[in-house]
């Protein structure tokens, strides 16, 4: 009997070459954005301490509840790979001794994350993110540029459909004060409500607003909410958040009921959907986390951020983004001349690419049509080259490999 075909796990994907050039440039264009911003690369490691991830994310979200992949290694030491990517970045600030650097701290990152989800169109269990944060400083210009840069970014990609939903969930202070007013509201009506929102209602009754089930959002329609509730400075806050956004003309809609999935928010959340998706319409969204820092050890220090789906772009992405392929000379023949101009013209800084699979010369010449090739180097096994201006329809041979690539960089074709 034959043994079972072997497949990538569910809810993961291979990256073929076809999809990605577009992936590509899509960390082009938010490296671009964000670096030119002054947002600095950081990289976390792919697994973290279990314990960063309650603390952090929150004991009753339900990514730490039922979504976390979480092993024990061989030391006896609860891991998690990580399922989001600010916790693992504020730890490293913690850590590194970030805070003494002139603030606020800006960095960026592009990397894989990992939840156990439901898999469906545009949601994996391994996927990756785009993601900015800003830390050290409570400024609502911080959140108006977060959101800015963002959009800035999917406006590039061509991302079709969007809409930015923009909330507040004041300070701590106020949020505990409304989760009594909130929880009280939820017993009063619980037997209208699903049993996983009653569970939570002591845990986390704001999680109430996020229910699919038709009867809790029936209930939900006339709970009071949070942004009714802020206090004077939140408010004035949030105010100044919206100032910057309607002089930048970017439009929004303001929304009582966003939450966000993650405890550690506070004061502005914000989410961009893209209707082309469907139901499931997020793109990509954030907000501020003035305590997460300190929840994780270190000093108080307000922070701002976001993070955008790369699966869930692509998918709404009106014209999927290709970069150019370039190549600027194409060497026809396998000899050792050959490999030695090949090697020559990649020291010269030229994109250079190799007869690999013992075609005619026929053949070569074709291929180099396939890729592209301003120029073709057919080079025999005595040393002679012949280069053939691809662009130009001119050919002529070359005294040795270092006329040949002077002759390229000269008339190099972009």
């Amino acid at each position: 009997m034959a043994a079972p075909k072997l497949q990538a796990p569910r809810g993961t994907y291979d990256v073929l070459p076809e999809v990605a050039p577009a992936r590509l440039a899509l960390e082009s264009i938010a490296r671009r954005v964000l670096e030119g911003a002054g947002y600095e690369r950081i990289e976390t490691p792919v697994f973290e301490a279990t314990e960063l991830f309650s603390r952090g994310v929150g004991a009753s979200t339900d990514i730490v509840q039922k979504e976390m992949y979480t092993f024990t290694d061989a030391g006896g030491r609860s891991l998690t790979l990580r399922p989001e990517g600010t916790a693992p970045i504020c730890r490293a600030y913690v850590e590194h001794g970030m805070q003494v650097r002139s603030q606020p701290v800006k960095l960026w990152y592009l990397s894989p994350f990992f939840r156990h989800e439901r898999a469906q169109a545009g949601r994996f269990r391994q996927f990756w993110q785009i993601g900015a944060e800003t830390i050290g400083t409570d400024d609502p210009a911080v959140d108006a540029e977060s959101i800015a840069l963002l959009w800035a970014i999917l406006a590039e990609l061509g991302v079709g459909g969007i809409e930015l939903r923009l909330g507040s969930l004041g300070t701590s202070a106020t949020r505990a004060s409304y989760r009594e007013e909130l929880a009280a509201y939820l017993r009063a009506h619980q037997q209208r409500l699903s049993p996983e929102v009653v569970a939570r209602i002591d845990l986390n009754p704001l999680r109430a607003f996020d229910a699919d089930h038709p009867g809790t959002r029936e209930v939900m329609a006339d709970a009071p909410v949070l942004m009714d509730a802020l206090a004077a400075e939140d408010r004035e806050h949030f105010e100044e958040v919206r100032k910057r956004l309607d002089a930048a003309g970017i439009a929004y809609r303001l929304d009582p009921t966003l939450v966000r999935g993650l405890d550690y928010y506070a004061r502005t959340v914000f989410e961009f959907t893209s209707d082309v998706l469907g139901a499931q319409s997020a793109v990509g969204g954030g907000g501020r986390y003035d305590g997460l820092v300190e929840q994780l050890g270190g000093p108080h220090t307000p922070g701002c951020g976001w993070a955008a789906g790369v699966e869930r772009i692509l998918l709404s992405a009106e014209q999927r983004p290709l970069p150019r392929a370039v190549c600027d000379l194409y060497v026809a023949g396998t000899g050792v001349p050959a490999f030695a101009l090949a090697a020559e013209a990649r020291q010269a800084g030229l994109n250079v690419q190799v007869e690999l699979a013992g075609r005619s010369r026929k053949g070569q010449r074709k291929q180099a049509d396939r890729v592209g090739a301003g120029f073709v180097a057919v080079v025999e096994d005595d040393g002679s080259i012949v280069l053939e201006d691809v662009v130009n329809g001119e050919s002529e041979a070359a005294p040795g490999a270092s006329a040949a690539v002077a002759h390229i960089l000269k008339g190099r074709h972009l």
